[in-house]
């Protein structure tokens, strides 16, 4: 992390953006208290996928789940 107070950022602003976007984080500074800390964005292209059997035991499939309709709903969609 490097620690800059934002004169000096404001001085040279792209070295300090090519640098984050070589990957480091600043730290800014105004009147040597922290004001903003400047990072990379994290481009994350993998998937976060639910855990299998998230819902474990909260849900049961009836046993008749894949039984046809009955006649009364079928004519409901015609």
């Amino acid at each position: 992390m490097i620690t800059i107070d934002v004169d000096e950022m404001q001085r040279d602003f792209p070295r300090y953006i090519r640098q984050v976007n070589a990957g480091e984080t600043l730290l800014i500074l105004q009147d040597g208290a922290p004001i903003a800390e400047l990072k990379p964005v994290q481009h994350n292209t993998e998937k976060h996928l639910s855990p299998y059997g998230l819902c474990a035991g909260k849900f049961t499939v009836p046993h008749d789940f894949d039984a046809p309709l009955p006649d009364a709903i079928l004519a409901g969609f015609e």
